[in-house]
């Protein structure tokens, strides 16, 4: 496994996150466990959750499931860098939703007493809160790390002027501010080379990409049709609309002898500011596959090509402006 620090901090996590969000409604209790024992057999030792995963089965079962793993011991939580998630509503209580110094605080508390846990390693505001201010956010984050129940804060699906108006009112107040945001990033979607790339690269904040494979439209969903499995009319729809560059780029996979999954992955890894793609496995096999992108090279060649089938971004105003 290759790790590498997250973000300007001095914490290691590993190039791959795992992402929990199915364990405990798609993913049966024991069958999560088995994964993240796996997991960590296997070096990765980056899990990523929020407090409100567990959807059909209910708001915060999937850190349920985590806090059980953690009770069975054997060094579990401690070799374990654990990131969850705070904005959600837990209710239907007004005050148990957004980022108000009240719900971070208490959300923190309902987050470690269902992990099982006295601390929470990166705590990542899941969407951005424009009605709280930075400086109330910050009193909030300041007190739990004090406390020693968070060491290190984030953001997710943060835009750049957020993440800079963050970390400037945080050096305001001589706090360490966000070293991570998890954003939307793989190669169908590219957004974020606009602006928060390079936010991110200045205030030293590193990106950790969710849907790295695009809901699966990435992962060879064209031969898999051709195998018979065939998705939702919703993922139909989306395939068709992306066909002819799925196309290109599943015929571009199978030249360089690489599955489309490991590709996508490993094109994420060789993007500057990534920190660690988001892996969200149902099922061992799907983690396991995983492990392969790690040991893909992409040589230049290959990268422009990729470029070339899914073109991105300049940097703004580069890519609109003179």
């Amino acid at each position: 496994m290759k790790y590498t620090h997250l973000g300007r901090s001095g914490l290691s996590v590993s190039r791959l996150c795992l992402g929990t969000m199915n364990f405990g409604w798609k993913t049966e209790e024991a069958d999560a466990h088995a994964i993240m024992d796996r997991a960590l057999a296997e070096g990765v030792n980056f899990f990523d959750t929020a407090n409100v995963y567990g959807f059909d089965a209910g708001k915060g079962r999937t850190e349920e499931v985590l806090g059980t793993w953690f009770a069975q011991g054997a060094e579990r939580r401690d070799r374990t860098v654990l990131a969850t998630k705070v904005y959600g509503g837990m209710s239907d209580w007004p005050n148990d939703t957004f980022l108000s110094a009240r719900n971070i605080v208490r959300a923190c508390e309902g987050s470690l007493r269902r992990m099982q846990t006295d601390w929470i390693d990166l705590y990542q505001f899941h969407h951005v809160d424009l009605r709280t201010p930075w400086e109330e956010i910050w009193q909030a984050c300041e007190t739990l790390v004090a406390q020693g129940k968070v060491l290190y804060i984030g953001s997710s699906n943060h835009a750049a002027w957020q993440i800079a108006a963050a970390n400037e009112a945080a050096a305001r107040r001589n706090f360490q501010g966000l070293v991570s945001e998890q954003s939307h990033y793989n190669l169908l979607t590219r957004h974020i080379e606009l602006e928060v790339l390079p936010a991110a690269q200045h205030y030293g904040v590193g990106i950790i990409p969710w849907s790295p494979l695009a809901g699966g439209l990435l992962a060879g969903v064209l031969e898999k049709a051709e195998g018979g499995r065939r998705g939702d009319a919703n993922m139909q729809k989306r395939i068709e609309r992306h066909r002819p560059a799925l196309e290109e780029y599943e015929s571009l996979c199978r030249e360089l002898g690489q599955a489309p999954a490991d590709v996508g992955l490993a094109w994420l890894l060789h993007q500057r500011g990534v920190t660690a793609p988001i892996v969200g496995p149902r099922t061992m096999e799907q983690f396991e596959g995983s492990l392969a992108a790690l040991e893909v090279a992409l040589d230049d060649a290959a990268l422009t090509r990729l470029d070339e089938i899914f073109p991105g971004y300049k940097t703004a105003p580069q890519e609109y402006a003179w």
